[in-house]
């Protein structure tokens, strides 16, 4: 989420806008381009593009499930992998990088400096185990509960979590991250969660309104922590955010479920 070079400039469209923004997430066939600062705008909209993610997703398990008669954690595994691939490995990479920075010793000039760096050390590549390890055991969980509809919420509330840490976060420029922080304001934001609540709650509930308050969870403390070891926030902070709010998502739907 770095090279803002990838972008064409030209005149705001919002559907041109919508299908870049889909196109800078994921590995759909669209090839629809628009400016960096344009596509950014529609950044609240981003939960309501990834619901179409979701389904595929769903879809996905589906099928493992119901006509290929895999058992639930194969399936679970099937899910995650496709919605890695789908969305081109975009956010792993923030993941590791961000694991990388807070585990340096150091001050923050210190830890921004390992995060941009492109190897990548030990509590990266742990970090990024225990995250899919995590995810893959709460798909599973999930499933093991048939609510096949939870990994559209999930994948959705993903998203919210990523403009949680935007909202809470100052922007460390320069850096294609720096312009989702700078669009995401209170007003976008309530408008973006309060939808992505109702959404969730026709496919699942109120076990989807847990799943998205477990998004905003998971946001809000990577926000936290980013601001306690950066001071600024870039898009690997972002990216872990999106990643670990699906994780939180799912851990709140699957104690959700268990009380209900």
């Amino acid at each position: 989420m770095e090279d803002d070079s990838y972008f064409e400039d030209e005149e705001f469209s919002i559907m041109r806008s919508l299908l870049g923004l889909l196109t800078f997430s994921t590995i759909l066939p669209i090839n629809v381009y628009t400016s960096i600062e344009y596509m950014t705008k529609l950044t609240w909209c981003w939960p309501f593009l990834h619901i179409f993610v979701g389904i595929l997703a769903a879809i996905c398990g589906y099928v493992s499930l119901e006509f290929l008669h895999l058992n639930v954690f194969f399936t679970a595994v099937i899910v995650y992998a496709f919605l890695m691939l789908i969305t081109g490995y975009n956010h792993l990479d923030g993941v590791m990088d961000m694991s990388d920075g807070v585990m340096v010793h150091g001050d923050a000039e210190r830890k921004i400096s390992v995060m941009k760096d492109s190897s990548v050390g030990a509590g990266g590549v742990a970090s990024l185990f225990l995250v899919a390890s995590l995810t893959i055991a709460g798909l599973n969980n999930l499933l093991d509960y048939n609510l096949i509809l939870g990994i559209v919420v999930c994948e959705m509330a993903a998203k919210t979590s990523l403009i949680t840490t935007a909202l809470l976060s100052k922007p460390l420029n320069p850096g294609i991250g720096s312009y989702f922080i700078k669009e995401t304001n209170a007003t976008k934001y309530l408008i973006s969660t309060v939808l992505v609540g109702a959404i969730a709650f026709l496919l699942c509930g109120f076990v989807g309104i847990i799943g998205v308050l477990g998004a905003i969870v998971g946001g809000s403390i990577i926000a936290k922590i980013a601001k306690r070891n950066f001071v600024y926030a870039n898009g690997d902070v972002l990216g872990m955010s999106n990643e670990v709010g699906r994780l939180f998502a799912l851990l709140f739907m699957v104690i959700a479920l268990f009380f209900v």
